[in-house]
């Protein structure tokens, strides 16, 4: 693999990444577009809905991060710890990859027979 880092919490990275991009794009049509419908300016939506899906993105970089963190010294010493963000994110990421690696096996079989 070419980046192993990025091997983990793939959906959380896709959120924030797609979130990041529609965000930008709103808020720069909201500033430099002309959005005028019915003598009404839009504009000033798209900059708000711009920087809230930006914000909202916040979300699946911490869940993205906290999810691909690895060594902690909780870990190391055998204990079962850490903030509730990351034990989340780790749970979250373990249940979407378990369900990936299910239906994998189901079309793999699927295709065998």
């Amino acid at each position: 693999m070419l980046c192993p880092g990025l091997a983990r919490c793939k959906l959380a990275l896709l959120f924030a990444v797609l979130m990041d991009v529609l965000g930008v794009i709103a808020l720069l049509l909201g500033v430099f577009a002309p959005l005028q419908l019915r003598g009404r300016d839009f504009g000033d939506l798209l900059v708000y809905s711009g920087a809230i899906m930006v914000f909202v993105s916040l979300a699946g970089w911490v869940f993205w991060y906290s999810g691909n963190i690895e060594g902690l010294e909780c870990e190391k010493a055998g204990r079962r710890g850490g903030g509730a963000v990351e034990r989340l994110a780790r749970s979250l990421s373990r249940r979407l990859n378990s369900r990936k690696n299910q239906n994998d096996t189901i079309t793999l079989t699927r295709r065998e027979e």
